[in-house]
């Protein structure tokens, strides 16, 4: 049965990373945008990050420009607006395509395995998939939901 493990993902560095590294700790996997009316959420974010990372808790940030260019040109921009207004310290990782055609891999997969309410495809920044231990997509979120109602589902998988 695939997992999130079976995908590699660039960092802001440019190197990739596998996901593999994760394995057995659960996750909360994100689009982002730092320009978006929904951005706000990077501090509920951080702070299940701060309040769950010693159970385990990884959050992976993934930047996407693809809703009406709500993204930094460049990483630094991105990762420094992150950091200096919201003090994001969880993984933040390279932009990339999450819908379409050209959408990375791993979204794609997130999306198959958890489905919208109307089709599968993310209709806006700031949807939420929660990934159990085993790296099974157990939960998704739409771009409303604020970060501190996904904890009382997130405690039950830590």
């Amino acid at each position: 049965m695939p997992t999130v493990y079976d995908y590699d993902v660039k960092q802001t560095d440019g190197e990739m990373k596998s996901l593999r590294d994760f394995e057995g700790r659960p996750m909360i996997i994100v689009n982002t945008a730092s320009k978006c009316g929904f951005t706000p959420q990077f501090k509920g974010l951080q702070e299940l990050y701060n309040a769950h990372n010693n159970e385990g808790l990884e959050v992976l940030g993934f930047p996407s420009d693809q809703f009406n260019n709500q993204e930094f040109d460049t990483m630094d921009e991105t990762m420094q607006f992150c950091q200096r207004n919201y003090g994001v310290s969880f993984w933040m990782f390279d932009k990339i395509n999450v819908k379409g055609d050209e959408a990375d891999p791993l979204f794609t997969f997130l999306t198959n395995q958890q489905k919208g309410i109307i089709s599968s495809a993310i209709k806006w920044n700031f949807t939420k998939f929660l990934v159990d231990r085993n790296g099974q997509v157990v939960e998704r979120y739409a771009p409303t939901t604020d970060p501190k109602k996904i904890e009382k589902d997130l405690k039950k998988i830590l």
